[in-house]
């Protein structure tokens, strides 16, 4: 069974989704004439500004979709998925990640853009959307795209119960157990426990608790992964230099600060684009469905959720890539003599600063990246098995996923890990394809909102943020 399931794991995440998840992004930039590279200030601007905290009627802020899907997207990727791709591809990894999202920049625009335009009121009066929606209603291809949207979320389901809740709520075991000596299952109840408050006040629960604990927990980790890097300063020029000589050597062997690793080319560019893509989600579609429940235009609402794609991998993963690879513990073995990859990895790297304080930080950062994730994927879990059952049937899902959550904490995940890739690699395929279909009206959309993208810029007023920076009120009278 695991063997089977590898074999179909390594197929779908091989050279053709990769080169299709990244041709795509590649295309929608040039088909956008690189407006998401060129407006990337416009939407950085839009995210701090002040009325992206504002929200209408049944919708959610613009702040609070890109939070909620940035709980989804930020979580164990950002700190095992690099240094497994650093492991198994070498420093040149990193680079791939990073040309990785910088197309996938585009894909994350797009299919958010398209989730905004084609969304729909639910029963409760609240905006509902994501691919499947697109698929439907937007391709106008009849029952064939009713076909796709239906297999998108069915395949969204299983990745929600998987790496949405087992996988997260395994991870968060696992960085427990490493610190404290309580039981796997007590975790797990707290654990589904907690998951269940939030998830009862639906989106806008999960979304205040992500607009808290997101920009929190993403600080908190990026303080202490640049206290690593400066710490290391000596050693970040060679580390550099290595990053960038083994990303487009055909064979190459990084030394020095970086570690000692073997590996090619192609093995940067598997890993770098796999794990790339496995922490921002850009390509999935899965963000798309939180986008689509925030108030605003779909061309904003794309940008903002771009966002993302550019928070997740450009500056968080950068970081903990350059704290691994500063710290010359890439390539370290382990007591028996296999390389220590993953969280220890990341771990080991942290303490040559931090000292014993480095373990502990990194643990509270899985679990908090993990549990995030759990409430980002559970929203869009519960819309996909909304539009595939009707809102009657939501409490069976919720149930169904807190007993997930549960049982995650407890079990060895080996099968569930791979089951996952797999409804993560059939979702990417139907939301890619549509992305490719639709282009052209994303090409048209973007087009058209630039004279808006120019008027902001004539009237940039400084970010807000809570409590800070608050312009001083003007005095409407004139003195005669």
């Amino acid at each position: 069974m695991t063997d089977c399931l590898k074999t179909i794991d390594e197929f779908l995440w091989g050279p053709g989704t990769l080169t299709l998840l990244l041709g795509t992004g590649i295309f929608l930039t040039i088909r956008t004439r690189f407006l998401p590279w060129r407006n990337l200030g416009y939407a950085l601007r839009s995210v701090l500004s002040r009325d992206a905290r504002q929200a209408g009627r049944g919708e959610i802020s613009p702040f609070s979709a890109l939070m909620t899907a940035l709980a989804a997207t930020i979580g164990t990727g950002n700190i095992v998925g690099v240094a497994t791709a650093l492991v198994a591809g070498g420093p040149g990894a990193l680079v791939w990640m990073e040309l990785s999202a910088l197309f996938g920049m585009a894909s994350k625009f797009s299919e958010c853009m398209l989730a905004v335009k084609f969304r729909r009121r639910d029963r409760r009066g609240q905006w509902s959307g994501g691919p499947m929606y697109v698929m439907r209603d937007g391709l106008g291809l009849g029952r064939l795209g009713a076909a796709m949207g239906g297999l998108f979320a069915f395949f969204a389901v299983c990745a929600s119960f998987g790496i949405g809740g087992m996988t997260q709520s395994n991870a968060i075991s696992g960085a427990l157990r490493g610190v404290s000596a309580v039981s796997p299952k007590v975790i797990g109840l707290v654990v589904a426990g907690l998951s269940l408050l939030v998830i009862l006040g639906g989106i806008r629960g999960i979304s205040r608790v992500s607009t808290a604990v997101v920009p929190a927990m993403a600080v908190f980790y990026l303080l202490s992964g640049l206290a690593v890097i400066l710490g290391n300063w000596e050693n970040l020029p060679a580390g550099i230099a290595s990053i960038l000589r083994c990303a487009f050597s055909s064979r190459a062997m990084a030394g020095g600060a970086a570690g000692t690793v073997t590996a090619s080319m192609l093995d940067a560019a598997r890993w770098g684009i796999a794990r790339g893509v496995f922490s921002n989600e850009a390509g999935m579609g899965s963000a798309a469905i939180s986008a689509a429940s925030a108030s605003g235009s779909p061309v904003r609402q794309g940008y903002i959720n771009m966002t993302g794609t550019f928070f997740d991998t450009m500056v968080i993963c950068t970081v903990t890539g350059l704290a691994i690879c500063s710290s010359g513990v890439l390539g370290t073995l382990d007591a028996a003599g296999a390389p220590v990859d993953g969280a220890a990895l990341t771990i080991l790297a942290f303490r040559t600063v931090l000292g014993p304080l480095g373990g502990g930080f990194v643990s509270i950062s899985v679990v908090l990246f993990a549990f995030s994730s759990i409430l980002g994927w559970e929203y869009q879990g519960e819309t996909a098995f909304t539009y595939l059952f009707g809102s009657r049937c939501l409490p069976v899902y919720r149930v169904l996923f807190i007993l997930a959550v549960f049982w995650g904490a407890v079990e060895q995940l080996d099968v569930v890990f791979r089951l996952s890739d797999i409804c993560n690699a059939l979702m990417c395929l139907p939301n890619l394809l549509s992305l490719l279909l639709l282009s052209g009206t994303v090409a048209h959309d973007i087009r058209a909102f630039q004279g808006q993208v120019a008027r902001s810029r004539r009237r940039v007023s400084p970010p807000v943020f809570p409590g800070f920076f608050r312009p001083k009120a003007q005095n409407s009278s004139r003195k005669s």
